[in-house]
């Protein structure tokens, strides 16, 4: 019995060893797996386009959510079968995704808890819920079994607006605090590198840069004077140790400089491991405008130009242009007696005021604007800059200014085709005549046609100098590059905010 009884006892401990083992197992299993899930996470977030698909997703949930328990709580059956609303609910997704896309929305490197993008938000989901309702009731015309309720729609989208700016704004928290502890990698320490560390410090960017040396001559010193990055040396092993340590790397030395041999890393470390940037498609990306010292004769002849005298976008945006040029002067014609006759009592005539300017290719034109400001008298020089607080401005220009509502008889001139609505400034003659003296490849700029706002206007304030005529010169020559719907789309969104919060002057 007492044999027995001890048999027992082992056996009983050898199966809880078992067990424990097990469990140990079973433990270090789940251990293994949530490492690789972390790793995987980790490198899946490395990417750029990672946050964009996160946005993605949660839009298409949230929507799909919302609309679908709004018009459920509202015992709405408007729609005959699954398919349809299925068919309707993907319209509307297709519009919400396309207006979120032109503003960044799905964009990594846009800010998304200023005010301005939540301007920018708010005015993008209002455009989205006006055509969704648009295409939704253009379709229930010709199909009588659709009975869209004006109130779900209504409402989807006003719950839709707060919870995808909330999330973006969340995960913009942690991108953020994610990035900061993560640099760009600088190949090269000249005079392009110290011009790029410059320019990079009056940015919002907050990661930290840090710079290696081709040749190893520099190691050791700082890039641009105290305080500044000091440069290394070992370009090898800090390609070697890319890892979660960095965004991306950004080459200011030319391709020929480079060597085969690193040249062909830096091609591998582009596919497999992080974008290469050079310093012009690290400006356009992060900043949206053109560096000026990147520019060449040759310029206009590279890839990557969405303009062209037989883009269709072209046609398009000039029939838009007459259109909407001919039902907004159709509108405003009150307003703009209004402000006419105010003009008027304040100071006098004349109430507009014309001014030659330089259009696409160089060709004249008279502009139109209301006048806000007092009369030269004769003999006296005429200031070819509008200075802030300038006591010429009168005290209705002020407010016409502020509200860009000055620039409203340029309608006229959009209908005409003198101007479109959305371009690069024109500028007054004496100024553009200037200018081509005085700046390089200004005259670039006249490779399309002026227009009423731009994305030198909206982001950029007005100019009060050459260096200024500069800087927004680098915006337009963005806009040259980039001409398309979503930029002007995006132009458009930004001018309204602008408008709005009474950002001119």
């Amino acid at each position: 019995m007492a044999r027995s009884s001890q048999s027992d006892t082992e056996s009983r401990r050898l199966a809880g060893l078992s067990g424990a083992k097990f469990t140990f197992r079973q433990e270090s299993n789940q251990g293994t797996f949530r490492r690789k899930l972390v790793a995987y996470l980790s490198r899946f977030a490395r990417h750029e386009w990672s946050v964009a698909i996160l946005y993605l997703f949660l839009d298409i949930a949230s929507w799909i959510a919302i609309y679908g328990i709004v018009g459920w709580l509202r015992y709405d059956a408007f729609y005959a079968t699954p398919f349809q609303f299925f068919i309707i609910d993907l319209i509307q997704l297709a519009v919400i995704v396309q207006a979120l896309y032109f503003i960044g929305g799905y964009d990594r490197a846009v800010e998304k808890r200023t005010l301005a993008y939540a301007t920018e938000h708010l005015l993008a989901i209002i455009v989205a819920s006006g055509v969704s309702a648009l295409l939704i009731y253009s379709a229930a015309t010709f199909d009588q079994t659709m009975k869209p309720s004006r109130a779900v729609l209504l409402l989807s989208f006003m719950i839709f607006l707060p919870v995808s700016l909330f999330y973006r704004r969340w995960i913009q928290k942690y991108v953020a605090a994610g990035d900061i502890n993560r640099a760009f990698l600088v190949i090269g320490s000249g005079p392009a590198a110290v011009r790029f560390y410059e320019a990079y410090q009056r940015s919002p960017n907050s990661q930290q840069l840090h710079f290696v040396d081709l040749g190893g001559q520099r190691a050791g010193q700082r890039i641009a004077g105290e305080a500044s990055p000091v440069v290394e040396g070992d370009i090898a092993s800090r390609l070697d140790d890319l890892g979660e340590h960095y965004s991306g790397i950004i080459l200011t030395e030319n391709v020929s400089s480079l060597g085969t041999r690193l040249l062909e890393r830096l091609v591998r470390t582009q596919f497999y491991q992080t974008r290469v940037y050079t310093l012009e498609s690290f400006y356009e990306t992060h900043w949206r405008y053109v560096p000026f010292d990147m520019i060449d004769p040759v310029w206009p002849l590279q890839t990557g130009f969405q303009l062209a005298r037989t883009s269709p976008y072209h046609y398009l945006k000039r029939l838009f242009d007459i259109g909407t040029s001919a039902v907004a002067l159709i509108l405003c014609a009150p307003l703009l007696a209004l402000i006419a006759l105010v003009i008027g009592i304040e100071d006098g005539r004349p109430v507009l005021f014309s001014q030659r300017r330089v259009g696409r290719e160089g060709r004249r034109f008279d502009v139109l604007k209301f006048r806000t400001m007092r009369p030269r008298s004769s003999g006296q020089d005429e200031d070819i800059y509008t200075r802030k607080d300038d006591p010429r401005i009168t005290r209705v220009g002020h407010w016409l200014r502020k509200l860009h509502l000055d620039e409203l008889p340029q309608l006229w001139n959009v209908f005409k085709g003198d101007l479109s609505l959305i371009g690069p400034r024109a500028e007054w003659t004496e100024c553009a005549e200037r200018y081509e003296q005085a700046i390089p490849f200004y005259h670039f700029r006249h490779l399309v046609k002026p227009g009423i706002t731009g994305w030198a206007q909206v982001n950029y304030p007005y100019g009060e100098s050459d260096q200024d005529a500069v800087k927004k010169l680098q915006y337009d020559l963005y806009y040259i590059r980039h001409y398309s719907l979503k930029l002007d789309a995006m132009i458009v969104l930004k001018t309204v905010y602008t408008m709005l919060f009474g950002k001119g002057r």
